[in-house]
């Protein structure tokens, strides 16, 4: 059934997208490429996918992403400062109006930091219009379950997320500051 709700949410996603013609990138490390692909699924789809950056490793979020060094010594790999500035570097280098990204720790053990096992952080950043202005936001889950449900379950918020933030900013679209 879960699984059957991340779709709906997908094709609802795509059909928000791409009736105005917006593009939307992800970022992934935990979830490791399943927000991409619960996307991929429904037909259209490259009307209004990007792509994603699958970040798993520290090494890729610098390399890919162009996050800092400095940034992940200080925050760590699950926190929602790395959440945003993966959300924001997709966005800047894909070019695209809207990002999602996922980091976090699916288990079964931890990364020897004081992350529980569970912690998701979900990061969204919205361009509005032609303008350097970007909305940003992210958010901390704790999910249960196996390895394996803790990344469908952070897939399936990821979508939910990214739905609920680009609703909520429906009016920059339409009207997008300095128009």
């Amino acid at each position: 059934m879960g699984s059957i709700k991340g779709l709906n949410t997908a094709r609802h996603l795509v059909r928000f997208l791409t009736g105005r013609s917006l593009r939307l990138v992800t970022a992934e490390s935990c979830t490791a490429g399943l927000v991409a692909e619960k996307i991929a699924r429904i037909p259209g789809a490259s009307a209004c996918f990007w792509g994603s950056f699958v970040c798993y490793t520290r090494e890729a979020k610098i390399t890919m992403l162009g996050i800092g060094e400095k940034l992940l010594k200080e925050y760590g790999l699950v926190s929602g400062e790395t959440a945003r500035a993966m959300a924001l570097g997709a966005l800047e280098k894909s070019g695209a109006d809207a990002a999602v990204s996922v980091t976090g720790l699916a288990g079964p053990g931890g990364d020897g930091s004081s992350v529980p096992v569970g912690t998701v952080w979900i990061a969204t950043a919205l361009r509005s219009g032609s303008l350097p202005q970007i909305t940003v936001e992210g958010t901390e889950f704790h999910f249960t379950g196996s390895r394996n449900n803790v990344r469908r379950k952070a897939a399936r918020k990821a979508l939910e997320q990214i739905t609920v933030q680009l609703t909520k900013e429906i009016d920059l679209f339409k009207n997008p500051v300095g128009s």
